[in-house]
């Protein structure tokens, strides 16, 4: 049963954590050696150990709570921005000519810095472009631009929001489709999504799709200038090391979309309409630590029925409402890199999940291949 708390400075700084990461993301490219590794390790494997050691809970602040109390959790949304910023900028200025740092110390530099821009500012971008304020966000577009991946606002509130549970949702994981084929399918399938959702938008407005105000034009020109930006803080080399950094980063998004919605389909009712999404069209995770570095994107089934909702006032789904995870997030993406393993814990999870919501379908076949079109 979920404890509701009144929101306060002590129960926001928790939500604060990913500060945490950056004297590791400085150390890396000043003490060069060993210190590469602790960007990587913090993320992808202390948190998923404190996981293990702290366990699970369902607190939340009292949803009742006025936006006003909420100032110290959101503002732990507008500091990170400015601060990924300044370390994106420092080590393409610094890294590409430290006399000591090697190519494989500059490279998994580079890779740590795609991590926490993955791991970290995408979902703070994320929870950014579902606000309202342009301030928040301008912030949002600032972050994805950083890691070329800007359409992800588009494809994410306009496909995915609408679309999650069904084939018009690229990003939602097919049951038996491995995450290495769903990357490869996910990566044009969105861009193609967010363009057609855009265009269509236009369209409706009796607009061209080479408005002003398609926000496509605006996605481009902020990855223009950090490709430009790379290549003149560091020439070529630092234009493909900031490639390499954003391609860590997308892939690291893609890799919690796949295991956020891994075989949770909606309900087709016919004549191309689907059940409206419900918290059990995502999978929930509950793991104290985790959740807080990653601002409650955990609480996914909530956050998918309730997506105005900000993610301080996200609350845990009860089994009876969601399908749980068995693992955090670390252990969770670490595993979806291994197909086998993958389907061993997942598939009967899946299976499960099934039984318990849709006990009247029998034939799941056309949701299982992917080579048989879902009803439309």
């Amino acid at each position: 049963m979920a404890l509701y708390v009144r929101p306060n400075l002590s129960n926001a700084l928790p939500f604060w954590s990913a500060l945490l990461v950056v004297p590791l993301a400085l150390a890396g490219p000043i003490f060069g050696g060993l210190w590469v590794l602790a960007l990587p390790f913090a993320v992808w494997h202390l948190t998923a150990l404190i996981d293990v050691a702290v366990g699970s809970d369902e607190d939340a602040i009292d949803p009742e709570s006025p936006a006003a109390s909420l100032f110290w959790h959101m503002a732990a949304t507008l500091v990170w921005p400015p601060i990924q910023t300044a370390i994106l900028v420092f080590t393409l200025a610094y890294v590409p000519g430290a006399a000591h740092l090697g190519v494989v110390e500059t490279v998994l530099i580079f890779l740590g810095i795609g991590i926490i821009n993955g791991a970290v500012g995408i979902v703070f971008a994320h929870e950014l472009m579902h606000q309202r304020s342009w301030l928040e966000r301008a912030f949002a577009d600032l972050l994805m631009s950083q890691v070329l991946y800007s359409h992800f606002r588009s494809e994410h509130l306009l496909v995915h929001h609408r679309y999650v549970g069904t084939p018009r949702d690229p990003v939602t994981a097919r049951f038996g489709e491995g995450f290495h084929r769903y990357f490869a399918r996910v990566l044009p399938a969105c861009l193609v999504s967010a363009w057609g959702a855009e265009r269509a938008a236009l369209t409706r407005r009796k607009r061209p799709v080479w408005h002003r105000s398609n926000p496509f034009w605006r996605y481009g020109a902020l990855q223009l200038f950090w490709l430009g930006l790379a290549f003149i803080l560091a020439g070529w080399v630092g234009l493909a090391l900031f490639v390499f950094q954003a391609f860590v980063a997308v892939w690291h998004l893609e890799l919690v979309n796949y295991i956020e919605h891994y075989g949770l389909t909606r309900k087709h009712l016919g004549n191309g309409k689907y059940e409206p999404a419900q918290t059990r069209h995502s999978w929930n995770d509950s793991h104290s630590v985790t959740r807080r570095f990653l601002i409650n994107l955990t609480r996914h089934s909530d956050h998918h029925a309730r997506p105005d909702k900000p993610y301080p006032l996200l609350e845990a789904a009860s089994p009876e409402a969601a399908p749980e995870l068995p693992y955090g997030y670390s252990a969770m993406t670490a595993m979806a890199m291994v197909p086998p393993l993958w389907r061993r814990v997942m598939h009967p999870r899946v299976k499960k999940w099934r039984r318990q919501f849709y006990p009247e379908i029998s034939d799941w076949g056309p949701y299982d291949r992917l080579e048989t079109p879902m009803p439309r």
